[in-house]
């Protein structure tokens, strides 16, 4: 089954270069979990990669075939060893248990219903060891971005566009993505930290942080969140 990130693949690392912010913070955890690490929705390695070079196993999994062909040329080119995996994030292609999952990226926002949101997170819940840790991150879009964005091709990158459609009532956003030799559309929903909270606790976590961003700061209503879900010791 085709990826809409499958004809993106060359394209997504020029795409994603300003997006920094993340990575220190998910290797800071990937160190304090002593590893391996689960990444679901590896994409090209852009977390993965790091967590790899400071010698902490990983195992990627992914839908797009692209991706994982552009995150292995990566990694080899890193001298890292990464053990990627097509596959479905609600029902990973992975056997043993770990100490840390992460969904980096916003990744969850490809789920569109409640029952595929808890599908991945109970999958990730069963790829915990007791007392593991589940890390993602997503968004909740204020109005000012909806305004200045929506129904415009805006130059994220040099040559790289976006066009956003946002859809308020239904909570969905319609993204273009677009080179002079590439292009896709995704399509991402959003949820209210409350709503994430609530489906977190339904599959067994306990929610240790919710932050406001990857400095740690507390959330206080802006538009991202940041989330540590730790499953309970048994």
């Amino acid at each position: 089954m085709s990826s809409p990130y499958d004809t993106i693949a060359e394209l997504y690392d020029p795409w994603s270069a300003s997006v920094v912010e993340d990575v220190a913070f998910y290797l800071e955890e990937a160190r304090r979990s002593g590893g391996p690490v689960v990444e679901l929705g590896v994409g090209t390695g852009r977390i993965a990669v790091p967590i790899a070079a400071d010698g902490i196993r990983v195992i990627g999994v992914d839908s797009s075939r692209g991706m994982l062909d552009v995150c292995a040329r990566r990694a080899a080119l890193a001298g890292v060893e990464l053990d990627l995996r097509v596959g479905d994030l609600r029902q990973p292609p992975i056997a043993e248990c770990v100490p840390l999952v992460i969904c980096p990226f916003r990744s969850l926002l490809h789920m569109h219903t409640d029952e595929d949101r808890r599908s991945v997170l109970a999958a990730a819940h069963e790829l915990l060891l007791p007392g593991g840790l589940f890390v993602f991150d997503v968004f909740t879009p204020d109005a000012q971005d909806i305004e200045q964005t929506q129904g415009r091709w805006v130059e994220r990158e040099p040559g790289i566009f976006e066009h956003a459609l946002w859809d308020e009532e239904a909570r969905t956003l319609t993204l273009s993505v677009r080179d002079q030799e590439h292009e896709t559309t995704m399509s991402l929903a959003w949820l209210s930290p409350d709503e994430w909270r609530a489906l977190l606790e339904a599959v067994g976590f306990e929610v240790e942080a919710c932050y406001g961003w990857f400095d740690r700061r507390p959330y206080e209503g802006r538009e991202d969140t940041v989330w540590l879900a730790r499953r309970v010791r048994s």
